[in-house]
């Protein structure tokens, strides 16, 4: 990697994601141009950005705005596309969960995509401290986050002068494709993106994103079989528990 150089583990989180600036600009810039055009002020868009500051769920729930779906359902929506943090948190606890509870928050807060898969990949390569690691992830989050805020309000204040078919959308599946091709390392994981894919579509008919929903939820059932099936055909073939 690029920062394996890099000393301070606060730069090598800098250096490492500042990358993903070439996706998380023209994400959050589309984003502040389409919730303009769904009718939110400057101030309510950058304050979606500030409070939620997880992309896709924030598109999911401005498209369900959009259509007048009912609010449980655009609060329900947005949910289950960030089930997925919650995985997160829990592969993170280990690296980070004895921080102070100041640090926890910060963590928790800017603990999105990008940074934890980050994170995942530099704490499993390589032998760090706690405060190190903290470090790092810090790092991660000052080319990742922050452009997020001020590309979400230069997309909002120039509202309809950036047309929505300029492309600009690239950035949602480009993103999320080199976040998780990296990440499908065992057969629970590919199973859990597969199954999660194939019923998403296959219930995209219906409505209020629903078929989304039912995608995620399958698709977790799926990976958390797979893990257990693997767990047990390991113990079953582990000479020390077999005896």
């Amino acid at each position: 990697m690029a920062s394996d150089g890099v000393k301070s583990p606060y730069l090598r989180g800098v250096i490492d994601g500042l990358p993903f600036l070439a996706v998380v600009i023209p994400f959050a810039l589309l984003f502040g141009v389409v919730s303009r055009e769904a009718g939110l002020t400057i101030i309510e868009s950058l304050s979606f950005s500030v409070v939620v500051i997880a992309g896709a769920s924030q598109f999911t729930a401005l498209q369900l705005m959009s259509d007048n779906a009912p609010t449980f359902v655009a609060l329900a929506s947005a949910l289950a596309v960030n089930l997925r943090m919650a995985m997160y948190s829990a592969a993170m606890t280990p690296h980070l969960g004895h921080l102070p509870v100041w640090k926890r928050a910060l963590v928790s807060y800017f603990l999105v995509d990008q940074t934890y898969a980050l994170g995942a990949l530099e704490f499993e390569r390589r032998s760090m401290g706690l405060s190190e690691k903290f470090a790092y992830f810090m790092g991660t989050v000052t080319p990742i986050c922050l452009p997020w805020y001020a590309a979400t309000l230069l997309g909002a204040w120039a509202g309809a002068a950036i047309p929505t078919d300029t492309g600009l959308d690239f950035a949602v599946p480009v993103a999320f494709l080199a976040m998780i091709g990296p990440m499908l390392r065992t057969p629970a994981h590919i199973a859990a993106a597969f199954v999660a894919a194939s019923m998403s579509l296959a219930f995209a008919w219906l409505p209020y994103n629903l078929g989304l929903i039912t995608g995620g939820i399958v698709g977790m059932i799926a990976g958390a079989r797979v893990e257990l099936l693997m767990e047990r055909r390991a113990a079953k073939t582990d000479p020390e528990t077999a005896t």
